[in-house]
């Protein structure tokens, strides 16, 4: 009897050629490159071609995790630099503003200062002819004078010589004084008053403001004397009569004559 070989679905299957098997590893190439994954990472896999053939897909997963890895360090890094820029620019901002402050501040104390200098300038006193002295002293006794004595005190100066006002003041009177010649009279901020005579020319009118300081005519020789000087008189009001020591008056004030 003759024995033919078994057909049909008791045939043993045939091995995968050469062929099939690389063209399966060139897919498998194709598609991690087509996911993202870099040349140069598919290139091992190509080389464990045993370790392809045993488990599958664990390379791919691999890659993945070591590229998942790297991504969030980059994010990592990426935030920690966005953080720190963020705070550096924080860092910046508070030190503006801070500079600023400090330059808001200095112009405060500069502008308090001025004006505390303005307010000691405007309520301080001045002599009324800088570095004259007195030739007269107050309460002299004589008979040029109609009341008997010296109602004032008389600051050395040729005519033409600058008078100031000895502080802050209005000018109440302003022209011919009789015997004083010409006069000015200026209610001080203090309430008292205080007078320059024999003046050879004003320059200020009723009503006018002035300042420690402020020149407010020139000395000369108006009215009765016998020579050109100032003649400076302090008062407690306008009217005359109302002296008191000038040389006091001033010393009060703070002005040495």
């Amino acid at each position: 009897m003759a024995f033919t070989r078994a057909t049909g679905k008791h045939r043993r299957p045939s091995r995968p050629s050469l062929v099939t098997r690389t063209t399966v590893r060139a897919a498998g190439v194709a598609a991690l490159a087509t996911s993202g994954v870099v040349g140069s990472l598919a290139a091992p896999a190509l080389a464990a071609e045993s370790a392809v053939e045993r488990t599958g897909l664990t390379p791919v997963i691999s890659i993945g995790e070591s590229l998942a890895e790297q991504i969030d360090a980059q994010a990592a890094a990426q935030e920690q630099a966005a953080e720190k820029a963020a705070a550096e620019k924080r860092a910046l901002a508070a030190a503006q503003k801070e500079a600023e402050e400090r330059v808001k501040e200095a112009r405060e104390a500069k502008a308090r200062a001025a004006r505390e200098a303005e307010r000691k300038r405007l309520t301080s006193y001045v002599a009324p002819i800088a570095g004259s002295y007195i030739s007269t002293g107050y309460k002299a006794g004589g008979a040029v004078w109609s009341s008997g004595s010296h109602t004032g005190v008389d600051f050395h100066a040729a005519s033409g010589t600058t008078v100031q006002a000895v502080g802050s003041g209005i000018v109440v009177e302003a022209g011919w004084g009789g015997s004083y010649g010409n006069n000015i009279v200026i209610k001080m901020i203090d309430g008292t008053y205080t007078q320059y005579g024999h003046l050879s020319s004003i320059n200020v009118t009723v009503g006018q403001t002035v300042t420690p300081g402020q020149q407010i005519g020139l000395s000369g020789a108006t009215g009765n004397v016998t020579g050109a000087h100032l003649h400076f008189e302090a008062r407690t009001t306008q009217e005359y009569g109302s002296d008191i020591s000038p040389v006091a008056y001033l010393r009060s004030h703070g002005v040495n004559v």
